[in-house]
Formats: structure tokens, sequence, C-alpha cells
């Protein structure tokens, strides 16, 4: 019994053995043309799965648009897949890394995971690659040429032209772009890749560096005139036209090898600053309250520059480098500076209707009627943009032939000046024609009492026919 026990149990462990080893000997067969468990690649799980499984899902997940190539100034320059046939294949990746996996020890793949990382097989057309490089845009800086090294005048002075750096060395670049392709990059910037390179430099290329220092120190200013809101740079655009130069364009070098400052430079540009912002007797353009834009010529209210004290200002900021924010100084100024220096607060006397109205800050505050001076006498009263210049109460007015008590004057030019009139009943109309003034604004005693309160010396008055 016993002896016949021992064969049942010797015979079933043989069967168990042979399952098993069969069993063993069919995985690792099968393994031989798969991936043994616990097998990552490139995030894909691959247990079990072919070559031809696998490459095809890593393909899926890692499409491609090409490459984009960077120049020096980081312009941006596409080479598409489509463009150059490009191409890539894990399977030979995939067939290297099946190759070292010993399928006769799968079993050790159930103690550990392997996660690993493989690059594909890249391909594309070379030909066609050369023609869509032939054809970037910035090859033309590493064309072969006379290059030059020149200071030029632009409209922002004085700039230099310097064609010997940063030149392109196109073999270098091409073959980075196709190590880029090559390595499954999708950028490459040409500068970082080191493309660039500086040209020797030539004696007279060195002789125009050094002019250049000279230059570049010459125009660095930093001043900037404050005409009301206007703000006017006194910079390398400006003071690039103060050097002096010889008959031939060259500079013009003193003993020491400096730059000379041209002559009248500084006061030409002076004069040039008057021309647009000294206001006084200027033509204007002015919006009335009834007759629309009007344009209204001479008057004595306005900013005149002193010239004098602003070329002595200048010539010396200059000279030591200043960088700042410059108030001028003025013959004659308003409350507000700059090409439009009337602002919103004004006094409007239309001749033409009689009619005189105050604003301030933009609100009209008062109207009335008005009598201004006889023109069948020629004693019509000036057009032009005036100002108060003075205020005073209780004055006698005098004149050819007459003397006139006023209780409120405000002189607006030389003797002309607004004043209440009592000798007078009534105002408007056409009364100026035949019964008018000696020149002055004869104005209603109630609306004087106001205006007078309200007026400050300085106010700008617009007097039109």
């Amino acid at each position: 019994m016993r002896k016949r026990l021992f064969w049942k149990i010797f015979l079933f462990l043989c069967i168990a053995v042979s399952q098993i080893t069969i069993v063993y000997i069919g995985l690792a067969v099968y393994y031989q043309n798969a991936f043994e468990y616990g097998t990552w690649i490139n995030n894909v799980y691959c247990t079990g799965k072919s070559i031809d499984e696998v490459n095809q899902e890593l393909s899926m997940r890692y499409a491609r648009d090409g490459i984009t190539v960077y120049d020096k100034e980081r312009n941006a320059y596409q080479i598409t897949a489509e463009d150059i046939n490009y191409r890539y294949d894990f399977k030979t990746s995939l067939e290297l890394y099946l190759a070292k996996q010993n399928s006769w020890l799968w079993v050790d793949s159930f103690w550990k995971i392997r996660d690993d990382k493989i690059s594909p097989v890249i391909s594309y057309d070379e030909e066609l690659f050369d023609t869509c490089f032939s054809k970037m845009p910035f090859l033309k800086e590493g064309e072969q040429k006379d290059r030059e090294v020149a200071i030029v005048l632009t409209e922002r002075g004085y700039e230099l032209l310097d064609e010997r750096t940063n030149v392109l060395d196109i073999e270098e670049a091409k073959q980075v772009v196709t190590t880029a392709l090559s390595n499954f990059e999708t950028d490459v910037f040409l500068s970082e890749e080191g493309c660039y390179y500086d040209m020797e430099l030539t004696e007279e290329m060195q002789k125009t560096l050094h002019e250049w220092e000279l230059v570049k120190e010459f125009q660095d200013c930093h001043i900037v005139y404050m005409f009301g809101s206007d703000r006017i740079p006194v910079d390398a655009s400006v003071v690039c036209q103060w050097i002096l130069l010889n008959e031939d364009g060259s500079f013009a070098l003193d003993e020491s090898g400096k730059l000379q400052l041209r002559e009248d430079a500084i006061k030409d540009f002076v004069a040039s600053l008057a021309e647009i912002y000294d206001t006084v007797g200027k033509s204007r353009r002015f919006w009335t309250t009834n007759r629309g834009m009007i344009t209204i010529e001479g008057g004595t209210y306005g900013n005149k520059l002193d010239q004098e004290a602003e070329v002595e200002y200048l010539t010396e900021a200059f000279l030591n480098k200043a960088d700042e924010v410059h108030m001028p100084k003025y013959k004659q100024t308003t409350k507000m500076q700059g090409t439009d220096d009337i602002g919103n607060t004004y006094v409007e006397i239309d001749m033409g209707e009689q009619m005189m109205y105050y604003y301030l800050n933009g609100k009209l505050e008062l109207e009335t009627p008005i009598v201004t001076g006889n023109t069948s006498r020629q004693m019509g009263t000036p057009s032009g943009v005036n100002y108060v210049y003075l205020k005073q109460t209780d004055r006698i007015l005098r004149g050819e032939g007459y003397a006139s008590h006023v209780n409120f004057w405000m002189p607006v030019k030389g003797n002309v000046g607004i004043h209440d009139s009592a000798w007078r009943s009534s105002y408007g109309g056409t009364i100026y024609q035949t019964n008018g003034s000696h020149g002055c604004i004869n104005t209603p005693y109630s609306a004087m009492t106001k205006l007078y309160e309200m007026v400050e010396v300085g106010t700008p008055v617009i007097m039109f026919y």
C-alpha cells in the first residue's frame, strides 16, 4: 500500500513539474517577441505587447510639427514636418530594448517594475531640408561681402553701423539645426548655440570705432524742456546737429582730438523753440460761443521765451551732461505755456455781435451786451488776444476832449479796457457803429460789478469782429 501511494505521489509531482516547465518555457518563448510583465516605456504600458504594437502607440503620442529656428533677434522661422518629409520610428529602439530582455528569466519581472525612456530614429529628406534651409531670411546675414563699420546719421541721431559683429556662420547654423532635428528637439536658438561670430577689425574700422566713442559721448544728452503739457527732449536726435563738421562731412576735431560744438548751434535751437512756443501776437484758432472756429491774429497776450537766458542755460547744461527736466525762462509769460495757452478761463468779446462772455474753467459764468469803439470815427476796438493787466476802481478815464468817471477799470491793451459806463442806457446791436466808445468796451454796471469780482489779472481776453 505504501509503495503504491508513493508512486502515485511521484507521478503527480512529475506531471505538475512538467506542466509548470511547459508553461515556463511557453512564456519564455512568448516573451522573446513580447515585453515582460511590468514593462513601461515612455509612459506606455508594454506588458505582453509586440514591438509593432508598442511602436504604434508611441508614434501616436509623439506627433511632430517640425522645428522652429530663432535668429539672433529672436525672429522665428519654422520648418514643418511636411516640408522635409520628416519621419520618426521607435521600432529600432524597441528591437534593441527587447534584445536586452532575457525571456528565460521572465519570472524576475514579477518582483520589479521597469519604467524606461527610449528615443525614436529620425529621418527626413535631406534635399528638401536643404531647400527649406536655404530660403531662411537670416542666411543673408552670413553672406560673404565687404562688411562695413560706419557712423551714420539717422532721425535718432548718429548711430554705429557695425556689420562685422554677430556674423552668421551658415555651415555651423545648418549643422546645429540638423542636430536638433535628429535629437527630436522642437526649437533651436542660433545665437545660444554659438552660430554667430565677430570678424577681425581692420585699421580703418578701429579708427571709426574710436570716432564713434567720441560721437556717443557728445550726443549723450538727457535734458527735457517743458512747454505746458509738451515735452521736448534734447537728446541725440537734437544734439547730433550740433557737431562741427569739416567741408567733406567728416568730424572736425580740436587739438586734443575731441569733437567741437558748432558755433551758434544752441542759439539756433533755442530760436527754433521760440518760433514754436512764443505766442505773443501770433495767429490762434479759437472756438467762439456763437460763431464756431475762427482765426485771430495779433494781441499782447502770450508767452515770450528769454532766448538769451536759455542759450546760457542750455550751453552749461549740455557741457555738464545734465540729466533733468527744465522749465524755461520767459520775458513774458501767462498762466499756461505751450501752443494752446488760452486755456478754458477767459473773457470773450464778440465785437461783431456786441456781446461779451466770461468762462471760468470752461463754464459760462457771465454774458452781457456791450458797446465797443465807434467804427464810423475810426475808433474801432482792436481785435486780437490780449489780457487783463490791471484792475482799478474809481478811475477817471481821460482823453482828447473827455474825462469820464468809471467805477471799475480793467485795461487789456494800452488804454483800451473793460469798464462800466453810467452814461449809457442801452447796449448791443449796432450802437458801436455810430455812437460807440473811444475804443474801450463799455459794459452795463450790473454785469461789470460781477465781472470785476470774478476776473483775475492775467486772464486772456479774446477780441474779434
